[in-house]
């Protein structure tokens, strides 16, 4: 199977997926090291598969595998913390178009991977692309008014895009991390066993005791049936999109899987395109050109790095 098809098919999953993440870190878990939690500790479910995928790998690798799993639980509560603090669309933006910058020096740097002119190019095109939309202006941009509309925008607060920064270095280890043990390993054993290494990290947030207090009480008869359904129903989507992503990484190459990060808020636009379509007077608002012409600009160019890329 192509990993091509497979990250792009991730990255529409991931999509829905951190939007629901938006509004579930707003509204429902205010708590990122709560809601990190409870994704890394439903995320030992892959543990069902145990008997037919897992495999002893030795005491090093089982240190790295749970080393990995360590360093993604850290991306993830990053990346809420941030969705908390600042504006879903230029969080997701942000970490997107800086996460592949970080992939591709670290592959050089440790699988010494080198690649073609149409990669390279494709790689900077989509960079480009990310970047055009990232410096959209956010009262304005048509995604910004949709996502205020569905209640997944807040108050800024500060150290939204430094925490950020810090989850997309976060992510990029993992990844690398993530390659090195999928290419002595079978991929299903290293994936589980990283699980695992998630769920340790987490149980560190036990030790405080407003962690605990965030944390059971969404565990509470209090907390709607709803929230609870919701919360499980997207750390499923979440999950399929990881899965996908990680399984792209294992066929193909870091840097060019993460590159394609940038189709994920492509995504974001169609998704919002759709519920305009869908409700025409979600939006009443009337477009600049100049922003009009921005986003279609940056649309066409994302789409020439995806060619470059699959050719």
């Amino acid at each position: 199977m192509s990993w091509f098809l497979v990250a792009v098919g991730a990255y529409l999953f991931l999509a829905v997926a951190n939007l629901l993440d938006k509004f579930l870190v707003d509204n429902v878990v205010k708590s990122s090291q709560a809601y990190a939690f409870i994704a890394c500790i439903l995320s030992l479910v892959v543990f069902l598969a145990a008997p037919w995928f897992l495999s002893w790998p030795g005491f090093f690798w089982l240190l790295i595998n749970l080393a990995v799993g360590f360093i993604f639980a850290v991306a993830l509560w990053l990346l809420y913390e941030s969705l908390r603090r600042d504006e879903a669309s230029r969080i997701l933006v942000f970490i997107g178009g800086i996460t592949p910058i970080f992939s591709v020096i670290l592959s050089m740097v440790f699988f010494k991977e080198s690649y073609s002119i149409n990669q390279w190019a494709g790689i900077i095109t989509l960079l480009v692309g990310i970047f055009i939309i990232a410096f959209l202006p956010q009262p304005r941009s048509f995604l910004s008014r949709v996502l205020s509309k569905l209640k997944l925008t807040q108050n800024i607060k500060k150290g939204g895009l430094f925490i950020a920064f810090l989850s997309a270095l976060a992510y990029s280890f993992y990844f690398i991390g993530s390659k090195y043990t999928y290419s002595v390993q079978p991929f299903a054993s290293a994936f589980i066993w990283a699980r695992l290494g998630s769920a340790l990290f987490v149980l560190l947030f036990l030790i405080k005791k407003s962690n605990r207090q965030a944390i059971v009480a969404n565990f509470k008869k209090s907390n709607p049936n709803k929230n609870k359904f919701l919360v499980i129903f997207n750390q499923g989507l979440g999950s399929t999109g990881f899965i996908l992503q990680n399984y792209a990484i294992f066929l193909g190459s870091v840097a060019l899987v993460n590159a394609l990060q940038g189709v994920q808020y492509a995504f974001l636009l169609i998704i919002s395109a759709i519920l305009a379509v869908l409700s025409p007077k979600l939006l009443k608002e009337t477009f600049s050109w100049r922003i009009i012409f921005q986003k279609l600009v940056a649309i066409v160019i994302i789409g020439f790095g995806l060619y470059f890329l699959a050719i």
